[in-house]
């Protein structure tokens, strides 16, 4: 008998003595009139034993049955044998119809060996913050640097852009690095999808912000901030991990959930991850986990005519026509195209670089046509060593 058992054996006893009313006896069981009135009916007619539960020793009937279990165990270990429980069984009813929870798959696991049970750690607290209530209106953007192909392909990263509001996946795209040029390719892409998003949540990665103090100069803006304000897209540089947590967490669950995926599939490119990416992944993510924003109203601004962003998203400076009509860019001399030489002398000319284009010389916003400057270099005598003099010397025949 348990303590609660002896617990209502004691009561039903000062209930059969008359010290104990039923209604009074029921307060202190915390039940019902009706119920207490069944249990003392069941220890009126068989006594203590009445107030013991029927139902120990007996086998559960939902238990599961033993040839379902070794085929679920069977299955884990050919084929998710480094899956997680919510996964496993995701995929157990997907792929293979087989319907089991979570929790008991969980259990199962634990005692086949094949997961081990995290312990749980302190964890420092953060104060929550509040999504925002339209789509587009804050938009989260990180790189994640990993081995996402499980050596199938060579280590790249994925950058994403995940939206504040819903936690949907807006882009993704495998690169090679988190460089300059892969995020505004990555951008351009994203801003033809979606349009322009109201603010850009960022971490302090040299792409975004000027971190050292030493070299800033004038503002200390990036090519990529510059960009953003051309676009009137606000960008916020947070200032730990925690503080961009969806992004952040969005990279822990498409590490282990985007790898297994591309593992079943046999992808074993970037191509062929970034197809995956466009046309099946980020849908079925988004439908699973996607949040239903406060204000179904899109937050995302159209692009205007005027913003063309083959010369927005690109490497911007500033140069000075010399006396004979040149600018030196990237160690690199261009000679300006005019058949008035003396209009242009000394005058300040806008250089846009963007990978993979030609560069583009503006002035006063119009292209200035230009011709690559190639230099004939003298070509001096091949200098040979002594030992390879005899196999360069022509003899005369004897």
């Amino acid at each position: 008998m348990t303590i609660k058992e002896a617990e209502r054996l004691s009561i039903m006893k000062q209930v059969e003595s008359k010290k104990l009313k039923q209604r009074e006896a029921s307060e202190s069981l915390g039940l019902s009139l009706r119920q207490t009135q069944r249990l003392l009916r069941s220890y009126k007619e068989e006594g203590p034993q009445g107030l013991i539960s029927k139902r120990r020793g007996k086998v559960n009937p939902r238990k599961m049955p033993l040839a379902k279990r070794l085929q679920i165990i069977a299955i884990i270990k050919e084929k998710y044998p480094d899956f997680g429980p919510t996964f496993a069984s995701e995929k157990l009813r997907e792929e293979e119809d087989i319907l089991v929870s979570r929790e008991t798959l969980r259990k199962l696991m634990i005692e086949e060996g094949i997961w081990q049970a995290n312990q749980k750690k302190e964890k420092k607290v953060y104060q929550r913050r509040a999504r925002r209530s339209q789509e587009g209106e804050l938009v989260q953007a990180d790189g994640s640097y990993h081995d996402w192909f499980e050596g199938r392909a060579p280590k790249c990263c994925l950058i994403q852009f995940v939206d504040d509001a819903t936690s949907k996946i807006l882009y993704a795209k495998f690169c090679e690095w988190e460089s300059k040029n892969n995020y505004f390719a990555c951008l351009e892409e994203y801003l033809k999808k979606h349009g322009k998003p109201q603010g850009l949540y960022v971490d302090k990665h040299s792409v975004f912000r000027v971190n050292r103090e030493e070299i800033k100069k004038g503002e200390g803006v990036t090519a990529f901030h510059k960009a953003l304000k051309r676009l009137d897209i606000e960008l916020v540089c947070a200032n730990s991990p925690q503080a961009k947590g969806r992004v952040e967490r969005k990279n822990g669950v498409l590490q282990d959930r985007l790898i297994k995926e591309m593992r079943l599939r046999k992808i074993s490119s970037v191509e062929e991850g970034n197809r995956y990416l466009e046309e099946d992944f980020i849908e079925r993510h988004n439908k699973k986990f996607g949040k239903t924003p406060v204000d179904p109203q899109n937050g995302h601004k159209p692009l205007t005519p005027k913003e063309d962003l083959e010369k927005i998203l690109a490497t911007r400076g500033e140069r000075s026509i010399s006396k004979n009509l040149t600018i030196q860019y990237n160690n690199q001399l261009y000679q300006r195209k005019t058949t008035t030489p003396n209009r242009l002398r000394y005058k300040k000319v806008t250089t846009i670089e963007k990978a993979g284009k030609a560069l583009i010389i503006e002035y006063q916003g119009k292209e200035v046509p230009y011709t690559l400057w190639e230099e004939h270099k003298y070509l001096g005598p091949e200098v040979v060593d002594d030992k390879q003099l005899e196999s360069r010397w022509t003899r005369n025949s004897a």
